[in-house]
């Protein structure tokens, strides 16, 4: 361990830690708080706001949200804390106004004097290393949402990440959502350092277990290191935050955890060993809870290894049977990839143990799409619905976005922000479209509000023996007994859906209290 500590200490720092990082529960009495005919009420407000999307994002905003699934940390964060972080470091604005770079620079391209003496070009700059500029038109004939999403990675990755900032950043977004829990995909700089270094090596199916062997024997000393760099960034985040203390910030109430994102759109064996990496981590750290796969599913190299991409994960997921997994698939569009790349990405994910489904939006353009969201529907696999983000990447939205396809079907969904930052939007944004865009009615939001925690990879037991008919567990039939704080003490996952549903009891007096009504 670093600094020579040892493992039964190491234990006790990230109990602490942990403790911080799990959100409490209000104080409970009586059976859950469910009155549909006080949600019916709460229901007509919404219906008399769908017209107008700020009266509707007003009304929307204090709405209890559950869990965002589907949330990269590097994109969550805009750009100008990124840019605000980078300045205090010393770095630049380049030559040509739409980068950085680091010391040493000429003074008049100091991040901070540059934004404060060159209002246009900060802009220029901003929209640079965002899709602000291209959501608003600037630029939108030169290059597609696809190409400046993914871009904008390129031009803020080079500022190094400050991921204790970046945790109390997110956490305070979130909380303004009024969003319960996190599901963070992100990755210590400890093993990502790694990855690179093996190569454009061949993999061949036959050859995964030999050289898993072989990785994961070298990986086996980086993961108490991973783990104690999560123990520093955890530590400072909750710090900055002044979380544990009468001065705590709303976000430290926002429970995180996290999925390791193996990388696609590289060589065969660097993807491997990010795919190893992750399991080894989601297995050894329980803050981990899940592995993802990410980066553009269109690109070449992601197109042309997919089905090796599955047999790595179907091996791994052998080796680590307790590891979940939710992967990016279907994060494809008719015109954007030839018809063979899109007939069966996602039923490869569901078929290699995918509990969760990332994107999904090419659902309609696979050749059995009709027996997978049967599949999905009767196993429980989740769909992670990004509006936004297929907005501005795939140009598919309104009634193009396939949704309400996957409702149709009994395939549960769960809205999501992917990546808030570049994409400058937030949770409650997604509601917002999921209403005016896709009709969603407010039960239609609580169900996916519930879906949030329902199916997040919390660890615990779920507070509902039946979660369509929100029956509850026996021992929460009261959730002022002692049966029931016993139970919620022992599951992480059932204390927050238990939050959830005093938060909605809440909010709905609130708002039918503002429109004169009687809840």
């Amino acid at each position: 361990m670093a600094g020579g500590s040892s493992a039964a200490g190491w234990r006790v720092r990230c109990a602490a830690v942990a403790v911080l990082l799990v959100a409490p529960v209000a104080a409970l009495a009586g059976p859950v708080p469910l009155d549909p005919a006080r949600e019916a009420s709460v229901g007509a407000l919404v219906d008399q706001a769908k017209a107008s999307p700020p009266t509707l994002r007003v009304l929307l905003r204090g709405m209890p949200k559950g869990g965002d699934l589907h949330n990269h940390l590097g994109g969550a964060i805009y750009v100008e804390d990124f840019l605000k972080w980078a300045g205090a470091k010393g770095f630049c604005v380049d030559a040509t106004g739409l980068g950085v770079e680091p010391p040493p620079c000429p003074a008049e391209r100091g991040i901070e004097h540059y934004a404060a003496t060159n209002e246009f070009g900060f802009d220029r700059l901003v929209d640079a290393m965002s899709t602000r500029g291209w959501q608003r038109g600037v630029g939108q004939n030169d290059v597609s949402g696809h190409t400046q999403f993914f871009s904008s990675f390129e031009r803020f990755g080079k500022m190094g990440g400050e991921t204790a900032e970046m945790l109390a950043s997110v956490r305070r977004i979130a909380a303004g959502d009024n969003l319960s829990y996190l599901e963070l995909d992100h990755n210590t700089q400890t093993l990502m350092s790694v990855v690179r270094a093996a190569g454009d090596g061949p993999v061949a199916e036959a050859d995964l277990a030999v050289q898993y062997a072989a990785d994961a024997k070298a990986f086996a000393a980086l993961i108490p290191k991973a783990r104690a760099e999560l123990d520093a960034d955890e530590a400072a985040s909750t710090k900055a935050m002044a979380c544990g203390t009468a001065a705590a910030e709303p976000g430290c109430k926002v429970a995180v955890h996290y999925l390791f994102q193996a990388l696609r759109a590289l060589p065969p064996r660097e993807v491997y060993r990010s795919l190893i990496l992750g399991f080894m981590m989601a297995d050894a750290d329980p803050r981990f809870v899940g592995v993802n796969i990410v980066m553009p599913e269109d690109a070449y190299l992601a197109r042309r290894d997919y089905r090796l991409h599955m047999a790595m994960i179907r091996f791994l997921g052998a080796k680590y049977p307790k590891v979940a997994l939710s992967l990016h698939a279907g994060e494809v569009t008719l015109g954007l990839v030839p018809p063979a790349d899109m007939k069966d990405h996602i039923a490869q994910a569901v078929d290699v143990g995918a509990k969760r489904i990332g994107h999904g939006t090419g659902i309609a353009f696979e050749d059995h799409a009709e027996d997978t969201m049967a599949r999905m529907a009767k196993e429980g696999i989740a769909v992670e619905i990004n509006l936004t983000s297929n907005a501005v990447i795939l140009g598919v939205k309104g009634a193009d976005h396939p949704l309400n396809l996957y409702r149709a079907h009994g395939v549960p969904v769960v809205l999501a922000t992917d990546d808030q930052g570049v994409l400058r939007s937030d949770m409650t944004n997604e509601y917002v479209r999921a209403v005016h865009e896709q009709g969603l009615g407010y039960s239609d939001l609580k169900t996916i509000a519930r879906a949030g925690l329902h199916y997040s990879f919390v660890p615990g037991a779920t507070l509902w023996a039946d979660p369509a008919k929100l029956v509850p567990v026996a021992a929460c039939v009261d959730l002022a007994t002692l049966s029931c704080g016993k139970y919620l003490a022992a599951n992480e996952k059932a204390r927050l859906e238990a939050d959830l549903e005093q938060r909605f009891s809440q909010f709905e007096a609130v708002r039918l209290a503002r429109a004169g009504k009687v809840s």
